[in-house]
């Protein structure tokens, strides 16, 4: 898909949009001893912590903590890592290591090991843009569910976000859609058979740069430019059973045409939630990251290592399961109606 280091991501933010961010005056302090904005907002991200700890404590979901630094890299061409060095003994391990993108990786090596349902509430990292809408430095909710498929979670996602969205007295409609049904109710084309011609065509008089772009990136273009933007604010919108082509971790369920199990969340126009009915095979995981690295060299992009602690999982076995990861900030963003992430950060990447 055409995204870069966080979903949806735009091409362009411009430096200077920070100079009118709220947060940027609110660092200035309430007045007449009343809380500032800065405090107020992050008052409402502790609430929203431990609203998340009381929904999973409930349902029985274990939160557990894993590395932020790793010896693999996350091989997806549209998502850049940051990486460094470690200075000690070599004995202790390789050298280079990589900030984690997710905790994707490290969650499923615990449930290969039986450790059963979880989730981790942690901070993520992606290289790439910082402004209005991305911070390098992020939050990231993920959770995994045995047993369960795609659909069975996409309730309980909702559901997340709905209780999230009542701490500040919002409520949304919901609308689920499958991605074919989405395209044809929207713009009036089957995504799946639709020639890439008639793709291009489609997006008018928006005007990219063809060269080197793939059919799920004309996709990814007409979802972005001419259906999301007309999500309603006060909606929560589920897209699901995605094409093949873009399967990412998740399984492919045969049929015709054949449909990868995965889901995004939307709140109004702002993706949250991306998630998966796992793919639990070790060889296809292996192909996908290889295919991963192809792509990637194809692009002029350096070759990543491979998470071989996690194929190894995934060899010993890992359950039937589905798993979502859900960005803190962009819920923040729906909870408060901002469109600058900064107004729910201590301090943006500027400043930090």
């Amino acid at each position: 898909m055409l995204q870069s280091t966080q979903p949806g991501q735009s091409r362009g933010s411009g430096s200077r949009e920070g100079l009118q961010s709220p947060l940027l005056q609110a660092r200035l302090g309430g007045k007449g001893g009343q809380p500032s904005l800065l405090q107020t907002r992050l008052v409402l991200r502790a609430r929203l912590y431990a609203l998340i700890r009381e929904f999973f404590a409930t349902r029985g979901v274990l939160e557990v903590e894993t590395p932020i630094l790793s010896a693999s890299a996350n091989t997806e061409p549209n998502i850049a890592s940051f990486v460094t060095r470690f200075s000690g003994h070599v004995d202790s391990g390789a050298r280079e290591r990589w900030l984690r993108t997710s905790s994707e990786f490290a969650q499923k090596r615990l449930l290969a090991a039986g450790i059963g349902d979880n989730y981790e509430l942690g901070r993520v990292f992606r290289d790439g843009e910082a402004g209005q809408r991305h911070n390098p430095e992020f939050s990231m909710l993920e959770w995994y569910r045995v047993g369960w498929d795609h659909l069975r979670l996409i309730d309980e996602t909702v559901e997340l976000v709905h209780a999230a969205l009542a701490l500040v007295g919002k409520s949304t409609t919901v609308r689920k859609s499958t991605y074919r049904d989405l395209f044809r109710d929207e713009i009036g084309l089957d995504p799946f058979v639709v020639s890439e011609a008639e793709l291009r065509s489609a997006l008018g008089e928006i005007r990219v740069d063809p060269v080197g772009l793939s059919r799920d990136d004309w996709l990814d273009l007409l979802l972005t430019h001419w259906i999301q933007p007309k999500f309603p604010h006060d909606r929560i919108t589920v897209i699901y059973d995605y094409p093949a082509t873009q399967c990412a971790l998740a399984k492919l369920r045969a049929g015709n045409p054949p449909v990868a199990e995965r889901f995004e969340l939307y709140v109004g126009q702002h993706e949250l939630a991306n998630g998966y009915h796992e793919l639990t095979d070790a060889v296809e995981q292996r192909a996908r990251f290889v295919r991963d690295n192809a792509r990637r060299r194809e692009r002029g992009l350096p070759e990543l290592p491979l998470d071989e602690n996690f194929l190894a999982a995934l060899e010993r076995g890992m359950p039937d399961c589905a798993g979502v990861a859900l960005g803190i900030e962009r819920l923040l963003m729906a909870m408060t109606g901002s469109d600058d992430i900064r107004d729910v950060l201590a301090f943006g990447f500027a400043n930090a």
